[in-house]
């Protein structure tokens, strides 16, 4: 059975924040007919007049695709008074529109906002990340080395872990505007904070072989 060598434990971390680039929104409407295919963009009322609100902002017609429709019927039989659920995304590339974009899904009495994708320009925080958690090992370990009187002799054993924090979406009351109190007020607000962050933090763990104690 091998003996295993003299060795010392240093553990190390990089922590860093990285800022969302642009975001998908992802909106059903619930629509009073049903249309299929990209005509529903135009023909179906409710989904073109949430269309037209945010191109009437600003927004591209690019910008707005629709992913699916779900039909709904009362009798099992699909009838022209059949109603239907129109799920939309819609692309924000600048992210200092996103509130104004908001309250116009808000404002729109059939459009609900179901979830917030964020996302992120640098993919490969993570791996600069772990580069840079080894380096701080690596420095850690020299000095641990030279102040017990030791050298380094390479890597025995070596463990990294990331920590990803996709903060919790902030979406629990569906973003519906509460209408009471949107009947009072000169603009629509939302119930909701707006977040566009994530801490990426990466972990090391280091056994070095040493020479003797």
């Amino acid at each position: 059975m091998a003996t295993k060598p003299d060795t010392i434990k240093i553990l190390a971390s990089h922590r860093e924040e990285i800022f969302a680039s642009h975001a998908n929104l992802y909106v059903t409407v619930k629509g009073s007919s049903v249309v299929s295919g990209n005509e529903a963009m135009k023909k179906a009322r409710e989904v073109s007049q949430l269309v037209e609100a945010l191109t009437r902002f600003g927004l591209s017609p690019e910008a707005v695709q629709l992913l699916g429709v779900h039909i709904e019927t009362a009798s099992g039989a699909l009838l022209k008074s059949s109603s239907a659920t129109y799920r939309l995304r819609i692309r924000v590339e600048k992210l200092d529109q996103l509130a104004d974009l908001l309250d116009i899904i808000a404002s729109q009495k059939n459009a609900t906002l179901e979830r917030i994708e964020w996302k992120y320009p640098d993919e490969a925080a993570g791996e600069r990340g772990l580069e840079s958690a080894i380096a701080k090992g690596k420095a850690k370990a020299q000095k641990v080395a030279a102040a017990m009187g030791v050298k380094l002799l390479g890597v025995y054993d070596f463990n990294e872990s990331t920590f990803d924090e996709e903060r919790p979406l902030p979406y629990p009351k569906r973003a519906v505007l509460m209408r009471s109190v949107a009947a009072q007020a000169a603009e629509p607000s939302l119930d909701m904070d707006i977040q566009h962050s994530k801490t990426i933090q990466v972990n090391v763990e280091i056994w070095y072989r040493v020479s003797s104690f």
